[in-house]
């Protein structure tokens, strides 16, 4: 039999277990003193389909060149996809970074505002790198959804959907305001050392007792 769910309790446990774990990237940076909303955006951009043991050294060697707006417009397209060789896309993400970096300069006076509205009509961002940019740099409430969230909680029968943006707008409405950003925070890393994609470690999960292993046909 399966406890009732009780978040609280599950992310509680979850932080626990992950105390041990490398942190997501945004947060590990974050520490590491990158922490302006334009850092956190581009290095969102990096993240994108690319590991955090990948993202993480590619972010540092950029920022080595270039950490605000203006300095990122003084390097050529082939310069800054240089740059970000390693993570994927890196041609597409130069001229992704590079027309952030111009709206920075030319719309909000060399500083991206911190706005959900106004980061996502930048082209290539989407909700999740607005989101996490936004709770990591400026502490503002947003939840930010990847394939681990995405999983984890479709996993534990939190929330029933097929698509990363649905699970956004699912979690918007029953997770509490204040717990929005530990989410990605938390189940990130839970959903990428433990809560795995194939074989997730259930004999050995400390949040077991509430989750329906939706979908899960074989663990360790």
């Amino acid at each position: 039999m399966k406890r009732p769910f009780n978040l609280s309790a599950v992310l509680n446990r979850v932080e626990k277990a992950v105390a041990s774990y490398p942190k997501a990237a945004m947060f590990e940076l974050y520490e590491r003193g990158y922490t302006t909303l334009f850092e956190q955006l581009i290095s969102c951009i990096i993240s994108i389909r690319t590991l955090d043991e990948t993202t993480i050294p590619v972010s540092e060697r950029l920022f080595a060149a270039a950490r605000t707006p203006d300095k990122l417009l003084k390097l050529s397209p082939d310069e800054l996809a240089a740059l970000l060789y390693g993570s994927t896309f890196p041609e597409q993400k130069a001229q992704t970074m590079l027309g952030i970096a111009r709206a920075a300069q030319e719309q909000y006076n060399g500083e991206l505002p911190a706005n959900f509205d106004q980061l996502t009509a930048l082209k290539g961002v989407g909700p999740k790198c607005a989101n996490l940019a936004l709770g990591v740099a400026a502490n503002k409430a947003g939840i930010s959804v990847d394939v681990h969230v995405h999983r984890v909680v479709n996993r534990w029968g939190f929330v029933q959907t097929r698509q990363p943006e649905q699970t956004m707008r699912e979690l918007g409405d029953k997770v509490p305001q204040k717990t929005w950003i530990d989410i990605n925070r938390l189940l990130m890393p839970f959903g990428k050392h433990i809560c795995t994609g194939q074989l997730p470690h259930c004999t050995t999960c400390p949040v077991l007792e509430y989750c329906q292993q939706v979908g899960v046909t074989k663990h360790r």
